[in-house]
């Protein structure tokens, strides 16, 4: 098959095979050997870069003497070390791995095939590829992985099934366009997820996953980096950690406490009163404060580029302005505000129109008081992160 030069790269360079190192002197050289036995074997132009992220051992001599391009990352963090690969890469596509021995680094060429074929970013499947006795935890394999993975494609409808291999392709044109920020472990979900949030062209190739050569633990610690990638998750999705959390907890809670504040309420098993009426404003209150947490995340998640694509509701920016806001906000306020004058002008104690009727009186117009406050805040926290009615 003829190789595809890209007359923008140096020399024609097709791939550049960018291995992050921190203290790998027993494997850094096995997987340069295999990187580039794989590029002769494909007969294609490349390179092999390593970006060292500050090791104390051989790793650095042991690498260039095999003949991969070092590259010094003061930076410490794996995502630090990718994105200055990446950065250094002379090639049209780029394939990342580790730098432990785990990955099949042999047998690269259905990568940089599927990328030939106009895929913009090729990730390899462990578990479709086979994954060797002892290569991978068990908790990882059947609870990590998966469940990650599944959250993954719900949230973001990628077709990846191994959100997390380490073994992957793209192109040097699509890593740019996803203008990388995170700095550790989270780097591989932020790729995955950016390739989906823009509409890249994403396929998958069976990878198998051996056991690594280290003679220490690794550098991966699974529940603070399975913290971290659910986080990420969870950050960049904010429609799924607040937005619908928030209007499902808001419409049933809303219906409940508009019903109870007029009085009890049978629910056919039993009756319920103003203690229910407390506990469901409560969580209308909630529910609000997730509601403005997903508008306010999702806006500063595309100010700081961490998403690529401007929300969907935008739009509306053009219509629901800081003033208008205000504005509700404000008619909120003094309607709690006037139903909490009204119980203090019924009885200045409360004793002459009952403790039921006084409970619901004061609980909704301090409800409604709070509501209304927070739509203000809301409001003005947007307008400070820059919205401009007319982007």
């Amino acid at each position: 098959m003829p190789i595809k030069i890209n007359k923008k790269t140096p020399d024609g360079m097709e791939v550049s095979i960018v291995l992050p190192c921190l203290n790998e002197e027993r494997t850094v050289g096995v997987c340069v050997k295999k990187a580039l036995y794989s590029l002769k074997k494909g007969e294609v132009n490349g390179e092999v870069i390593v970006a060292d992220n500050g090791s104390t051992d051989k790793s650095v001599e042991i690498a260039a003497s095999l003949g991969a391009r070092v590259i010094h990352v003061e930076e410490k963090g794996y995502g630090n070390a990718l994105r200055s690969g990446f950065v250094a890469a002379l090639g049209q596509y780029i394939i990342m791995a580790d730098a432990d021995d785990s990955y099949d680094l042999e047998n690269l060429t259905p990568f940089i095939e599927k990328l030939r074929e106009g895929y913009e970013l090729v990730m390899g499947n462990r578990f479709k590829g086979g994954i060797k006795k002892g290569a991978m935890p068990w908790h990882h394999r059947y609870i990590g992985n998966p469940v990650l993975s599944f959250l993954g494609k719900l949230f973001f409808k990628t077709p990846v099934n191994d959100f997390h291999c380490g073994l992957r392709g793209f192109t040097k044109e699509a890593i740019e366009r996803m203008e990388l920020q995170t700095t550790g472990m989270e780097l591989a979900s932020e790729i995955v997820i950016k390739s989906s949030v823009m509409e890249m062209n994403v396929c998958e190739v069976p990878t198998t996953l051996s056991p690594d050569g280290r003679d220490r633990p690794p550098h991966l610690r699974s529940f603070r980096d399975g913290w971290r990638h659910l986080r990420f998750l969870l950050m960049y999705s904010p429609t799924w950690l607040f937005l619908y959390p928030g209007l499902v907890l808001l419409t049933l809670a809303g219906v409940f406490n508009l019903a109870l504040f007029f009085g009890p309420v049978n629910i056919g098993f039993r009756l319920i009163d103003f203690h229910s009426f407390i506990v469901t404003g409560t969580i209308m209150m909630l529910a609000v404060n997730m509601i403005s947490f997903a508008v306010i995340t999702r806006v500063y998640a595309y100010n700081t580029k961490l998403l690529p694509s401007k929300p969907e509701f935008y739009p509306l920016f053009k219509y629901f302005t800081l003033e208008f806001g205000l504005g509700i906000g404000f008619v909120v306020f003094m309607l709690g505000l006037f139903i909490t004058i009204k119980a203090l002008m019924l009885s200045p104690e409360f004793n002459a129109i009952g403790f039921n009727t006084s409970i619901r009186l004061v609980f909704g117009g301090c409800l409604a008081m709070a509501l209304g406050w927070q739509i203000i805040i809301t409001s003005f926290v947007l307008s400070i992160l820059g919205i401009r009615i007319r982007d």
